[in-house]
Parts: structure tokens; sequence; C-alpha cells
């Protein structure tokens, strides 16, 4: 694909996170047992945004809708015209907003408007959406109009904040081809593609065998499913373009800690691959798998960083947001 050249005549380093909190727990964990890792994801976000503008890194923040708001009352203002109607009741969670705090002090596992400005603030730092409500793309009961709804929802709380949303990350990974037609239209030029080997394929909350979530763990030690960097061609010819992940970056695990270097080998590895063939490589992960353990994290992903500096200085590889990479490439198509 000649004419995205411009895009892999360097590697690029994209970082993307899944801005969520409570919302995106609130049907697979109770409050109680997530409570103290949310709190300390809200501690982490400033550390992760403070060793980004240490190192000159461009970060995607997908931030679900609702955080952007102060408390209970104003995001029952602004929900959309249209709610979900999954047939699996429990994942809708605007039964339970009436139920939340009417501050973000009051609760700050559902709301985060604070976090939200200092994150747009952070010079580098792209704010993408994560869906209004963390809409389910794959379940049962979803349709494109609610999809819209919701979509639209989000870049209006964005727009009162003067954001502009033009990067997409569905939640749960569940992408649906049928709805970037919506995105196109509704201004998002990116997306986050899911890898292609079997292990990382799209499914449903219900539909997700154990083998899957087994393979993946060992895949983040050893090398199953390749180097996982991308060539400019998967990002596609068209809006929104594909920007598929390479890798979620684990919690540091004290069960696994004599595998830890193993697994930040593979991740050095992956990225000088990437480097020295001109590929995309695209780290992801949630702030609050760094809650549990602040330091050893901010320690790991301090190395995963100083790695990308080295291979910055021999190879040219290049930070970007996903935005950018759509930009570049956007431009590069009307040569």
């Amino acid at each position: 694909m000649s004419n995205l050249n411009h895009v892999d005549d360097k590697g690029i380093f994209t970082l993307s996170l899944d801005f969520e909190l409570f919302w995106g727990l609130r049907d697979i964990l109770t409050k109680e047992a997530c409570r103290e890792t949310l709190l300390g994801a809200r501690r982490a976000v400033p550390e992760i945004l403070a060793l980004f503008s240490e190192y000159g890194i461009h970060a995607t923040w997908a931030t679900v809708g609702f955080l952007f708001h102060s408390g209970r009352d104003e995001l029952l203002e602004n929900l959309p015209e249209l709610l979900p109607a999954y047939e699996e009741g429990s994942l809708s969670p605007y039964p339970t907003i009436a139920n939340t705090g009417n501050s973000e002090k009051e609760d700050p596992l559902h709301y985060a408007p604070s976090l939200v400005k200092q994150i747009a603030a952070t010079s580098g730092q792209e704010m993408a959406t994560h869906t209004f409500s963390h809409y389910y793309c794959l379940e049962k009961g979803q349709t494109a109009e609610a999809f819209r709804a919701d979509l639209e929802a989000a870049r209006k709380v964005a727009h009162r904040e003067g954001i502009e949303l033009r990067s997409l990350v569905f939640p749960r990974n569940q992408f649906n081809e049928e709805y970037l037609s919506v995105c196109r239209e509704l201004g998002i030029v990116a997306y986050r593609g899911n890898q292609q080997n079997w292990m990382y394929r799209a499914s449903t909350t219900s539909g997700e065998p154990k083998l899957k979530r087994l393979a993946r763990l060992m895949d983040a030690y050893f090398n199953l499913s390749g180097f996982n960097g991308h060539p400019a061609k998967v990002l596609g010819e068209k809006l929104p373009f594909n920007v598929p992940a390479s890798r979620l970056l684990r919690s540091v695990s004290p069960r696994l800690k004599l595998l830890e270097p193993l697994r930040l080998r593979r991740i050095k590895k992956e990225m000088s691959h990437a480097a020295e063939n001109d590929l995309i490589y695209h780290l992801w992960w949630h702030p609050h798998n760094f809650g549990d353990d602040i330091d050893g994290n901010i320690v790991f992903l301090h190395q995963i960083l100083h790695h990308f500096r080295q291979l910055r200085e021999q190879y040219g590889m290049r930070s970007m947001s996903m935005a950018e990479i759509a930009e570049q490439a956007q431009q590069n198509l009307s040569r």
C-alpha cells in the first residue's frame, strides 16, 4: 500500500488506556470487591501522566462518558434519547445510576471530572471515547440505533469540555463492524481493532472460553502469537482507520513474580521488532490495572518507556496517539 508509506517509514509506538472505573466492572464485580483497586486507579492516573510527560509519550485515553459528569443529577440530565435494551438486563448501567453519589468526592468510583480535566490538560494526551455508558456492541439486544444515541451523548458531554472525540475503543473489545459507519458519521477517525490471532477475537461476555483466557495469559510471557507489530496496510483505506492492539499490559502479579522478567522481555522484544521493521506497536491497559500495586506497575511501565526511548534514538521510532496515526494516514491517502 504505497500511499500509506509515510505512516510506516518509521516504527510507531502507540498507547491506549480504557478509563472506565466501576462502570466497566459493575456487571462482573461488586463495588466492595474492587473499591481499593479503583481508588488506586485514581491515584495512578497522575503518576502515569507524569511518566508520559517525562518520556514525551502521546497516548489515547478512551474514557467512558459517564465519568465526565460531576454526579448523579448531572448524569441523569444528559442521558441518550435511546437506551440499550440488552436481553441480559444486568448489562445495562442505567438502572443503577439512581444509587450513585451526587459528587465526585462522594462517589469517586463512578465520577471523575477532575481526572478527565487533568488528562485533557496534559500535553500529547488524546481524550477519546470508550462509549458513553460502556456500551456492549455484541450482546443480544444491542442495536445500531442505540449505539448511535450512546455515541452522540458521549460527543455532547465531551464537547462541553472543549474536547472533540476522534478515536474509539469498543468496551470489552466487542468490535462490531456494522457500527463503523456510525462512527464515521459521528467524526470518529480511528478505533482499536483486535489482534487477529484466535485467542484475541471478539466474543460476548458469556461466550469467552476458558481456553482463550489461558492462552492469552501464557502469551503474555511466551511467544505464542508472534511479535504483534502491524504494517500500515492494516489501517485500511477509509475512515475510521483500524489501529489494532498488539498487547495488553497486564498488572504486576505477586503470584507470578518470578515470571515478570519474562513478561517484560516479551514486550521489549515486540517493541524492538516493530522498530526494526517499521511497524505499529500498540500497547493498552486500564488505569485500574495499576490500582493494586501502583509503585510496582509504574516501575514496570518506566522500564517499557525507557526501552522506547532507546528505540527512538536508535531507529527513529515515534510515539503517536490513535488519532494522530489516523490523521497522518488520511493525509497520505489524499495525496
